[in-house]
């Protein structure tokens, strides 16, 4: 007796076992609210970045003024804003590298004119040697007071060079 027992209980475990449908939730009280849908996990950041400026503008810096690769980013904690370039053409790219144009970085959404400091042991903070073909220049525009931020679009002008809509990365 004791062994149909166990025998009828465990056939009835099995039986239990066999069926996987999930436990039907009793029927909400029609007082109660719809549950709240689940809020929307976070967006993850994006890695791609879209082309600064059009192909047009690419091919005018570099035709026009013999350089391209331009980029501005915020470097030194948002203190110093640092615009750079790469010379294609040396006679053509004088201009930016001349030491009479003082270069300019406009923000007109913060409305604020950025210029290269002078230090008083180390000059200005631009490379202002003669261009050559091939390498990257620099030049650092003081943002005190963190008025220009990441993602912002600027402008440059250094003499007659002038180059609009540079996004601050």
């Amino acid at each position: 007796m004791l062994l149909t027992g166990l025998l009828a209980g465990s056939t009835a475990v099995s039986a239990a076992g066999a069926q996987t449908a999930a436990p039907a939730a009793p029927p909400a009280p029609a007082t109660q609210t719809a549950p709240k849908p689940a809020p929307a996990p976070a967006a993850r950041a994006s890695r791609y970045h879209p082309n600064r400026f059009s192909k047009r503008a690419e091919l005018h810096y570099s035709l026009i003024w013999g350089v391209d690769d331009l980029a501005v980013k915020w470097t030194e904690s948002g203190e110093v804003v640092r615009f750079s370039y790469r010379i294609l053409d040396a006679t053509k790219a004088k201009a930016l590298n001349d030491k009479k144009n003082s270069p300019v970085l406009n923000d007109p959404k913060a409305g604020v004119q950025l210029v290269v400091p002078s230090l008083e042991k180390v000059g200005q903070l631009r490379q202002s040697s003669t261009p050559e073909e091939g390498k990257t220049y620099w030049m650092a525009f003081s943002n005190k007071g963190r008025l220009v931020k990441r993602g912002d679009h600027v402008n440059v002008v250094i003499g007659p060079f002038r180059a609009d809509g540079l996004v601050v990365d």
